[in-house]
């Protein structure tokens, strides 16, 4: 206008937004060819923002969404309020990693999104709306959900606890061995409350090692049963991880080897208390059972012998070769009945013993 008011022309001020164009675009493209789904709603919650790969995901096209209210009609009911929680978090600025929620596909699946919702601002800083990147775990979940029926009617005792050591798996065969329910030790610490005083730290250290990475094979341990009874457990601990690879707690796939023991106790009493020298070698050949009776026979004691190569240190030169081999047969299963070969006491007698070599094996027959 001039002096007077009077019109007299337009004056244009511009701004270049080339480039933001660009940008935008790209932003644009990123978007709609990214390899996970990607969503967006503007302040009022309507959706903005479709790439491909929730179009492939959920089944509708862009403009089956375009414009539409996410939350009320694409969320099941259960999950409305969660949902919109998060979206009206995020239009206030305050972003959600790794909600996890359901969405109906076109086709009426069920699908399971782990979604991290992101606040949406223009040039200026001024909230827009919220871009959600999500994830479909609905394979994930199937694959725990069966993990865990597996773990749970497994026929071993299966228990697991986080990085603090609570217990956050409890099987069936557990609950029975040990006779505490799931809702009874989740979240207790295993080592502070299940474990006996004498144990306690040791359990800790297999623990602390596989949550570290390593893992521990057949480590004897004892619990206590709810009705105050002792129990031996051989246990394997796994180090459990999440699928990025990050430990986040420890499996132990256990077994009740309370009986076997107390067979073992009583094997090695008998044992003991025979009224006929009895020993034992390992694979090496290395003494491992020494009785009283071969002690009193012999004169060496239980301490002398442990350990020790039975052919090289308490059979006589020329015997040694007859010897060995009568174990070498018996470590291959083949025993060998009324066997003499001479000994040699502590105190040097020699004295002839008829022997029968049987071979041992562990519980799965080796």
């Amino acid at each position: 206008r001039d002096e007077q008011g009077c019109i007299i022309g337009v004056v244009g001020i511009g701004q270049d937004i080339t480039a933001r164009l660009a940008q935008e675009n790209e932003y644009t493209k990123l978007i709609d060819t990214a390899n996970a789904p990607i969503f967006g709603v503007d302040t009022q919650g309507k959706v903005n923002v479709w790439n491909q790969c929730a179009m492939q995901l959920v089944g509708y096209s862009s403009e089956d969404v375009m414009g539409k209210h996410l939350v009320q009609e694409f969320i099941t009911d259960e999950y409305k309020a969660a949902v919109q929680s998060v979206l009206d978090q995020a239009l206030c600025g305050e972003e959600t990693a790794n909600f996890e929620f359901p969405l109906i596909t076109k086709g009426g699946v069920r699908l399971y999104v782990l979604l991290n919702a992101t606040t949406r601002r223009n040039d200026r800083g001024n909230i827009i709306g919220m871009v959600g990147i999500g994830q479909d775990i609905t394979g994930r979940l199937a694959q725990e959900r069966e993990y865990s029926r597996l773990i749970n009617t497994a026929n071993a005792p299966i228990f697991g606890v986080d990085t603090q050591g609570r217990v956050n798996v409890w099987n069936q065969c557990a609950m029975r061995l040990v006779g505490y329910s799931a809702d009874e030790v989740m979240g207790c610490s295993l080592v502070q409350e299940f474990i006996t005083d004498d144990f306690k730290i040791a359990v800790q250290t297999v623990l602390d090692r596989a949550l570290r990475g390593e893992e521990t094979e057949n480590f004897d341990f004892p619990l206590i049963t709810k009705g105050g009874s002792r129990i031996e457990i051989l246990l394997n601990a796994t180090t459990r991880r999440d699928e990025q690879g990050n430990i986040i707690g420890v499996v132990g796939i256990g077994q009740d080897i309370t009986a076997r023991l107390a067979q073992e106790r009583g094997y090695s009493k008998l044992i003991d208390s025979a009224n006929a020298p009895i020993f034992g070698v390992d694979t090496q050949g290395r003494v491992n059972v020494w009785n009283q009776c071969a002690m009193r026979l012999v004169g060496y004691t239980i301490d002398e012998v442990m350990g020790k190569n039975l052919v090289q240190e308490f059979v006589t030169k020329e015997y040694r070769a007859a010897v060995r081999a009568v174990l070498h047969k018996a470590l291959r299963g083949k025993e060998t009945a009324n066997f003499e070969f001479p000994l040699m006491t502590k105190s040097g007698f020699r004295i002839e013993v008829l022997l029968n070599a049987t071979t041992r094996r562990g519980e799965q027959g080796n």
